[in-house]
């Protein structure tokens, strides 16, 4: 199967909270979508990562995602070293996006930063010919993303681009809350955490509409991008 579009997470749930908007809107568009998440999010305070599964699944659905797939890298320990690389390439080779999606450059969460690194740089060396790879019991073929960007996540890094993701954020609200084990719920009986209070929710949307303002649409998704964004002429900006 080959995407148009291949988002990653650290954890499930990163790529719900840093680009779903995005994601539902490119999928309206006939766009084909995976998630792939790195971690099952064991490490997590509240939930399992069975648990964690069943939410992440339950989030593609409602995003009407193509694939999801986990690679089972260790939650808060997994590494940006060949091994990890090498099972990261053979996801990029197996679905040849021409868009790829990760984590933020830098954030609050350890994971978040070296899974945006470990993806970039995975990105790069797929499209080496000499770097091997198989994939049930097949030589794959080497393959490059054209693109890699990255989303937005607990800290505010400035955007190099945002999507006008206006009439999209109800998929985005409720495909975050599949993961009704994370967020905010008055009547749970588990730890607080940083992201359990009521008020990273309503973050979620009002940073939404703080972006949308600025490009004057209701909402929006800011990226980061690895090199400058082409444009054929000054009527392709607003």
């Amino acid at each position: 199967m080959k995407l148009d579009i291949l988002a990653f997470g650290a954890h499930p749930d990163d790529v719900e909270l840093g680009c779903a908007a995005t994601i539902a809107k490119e999928i309206s568009l006939g766009k084909s979508v995976g998630i792939i998440d790195l971690t099952r999010g064991e490490l997590g305070t509240r939930g399992s990562a069975e648990i964690r599964d069943s939410e992440a699944q339950n989030a593609a659905r409602i995003l009407k995602i193509a694939v999801r797939e986990n690679l089972n890298f260790r939650d808060g320990f997994f590494r940006n070293n060949e091994k990890h690389q090498l099972e990261v390439i053979r996801i990029i080779r197996k679905y040849r996006p021409e868009i790829v999606l990760c984590n933020a450059i830098e954030d609050r969460h350890i994971d978040h930063g070296k899974g945006s690194k470990l993806v970039s740089d995975s990105c790069f060396l797929s499209g080496l010919l000499k770097i091997e790879t198989s994939l049930n019991g097949e030589i794959q073929e080497p393959w490059r993303p054209k693109m890699v960007y990255h989303y937005i996540q607990w800290k505010n890094i400035e955007p190099d681009f945002v999507v006008d993701v206006t009439g999209f954020m109800d998929s985005k609200m409720e495909a975050i809350l599949a993961y009704d084990s994370q967020f905010y719920n008055p009547k749970a009986n588990e730890p607080e955490t940083p992201i359990t209070s009521k008020n990273f929710l309503d973050s979620v949307k009002y940073r939404a509409q703080d972006l949308g303002r600025l490009i004057g649409a209701e909402y929006a998704e800011g990226f980061t991008a690895e090199r400058y964004l082409a444009v054929n002429s000054l009527d392709d900006l607003r």
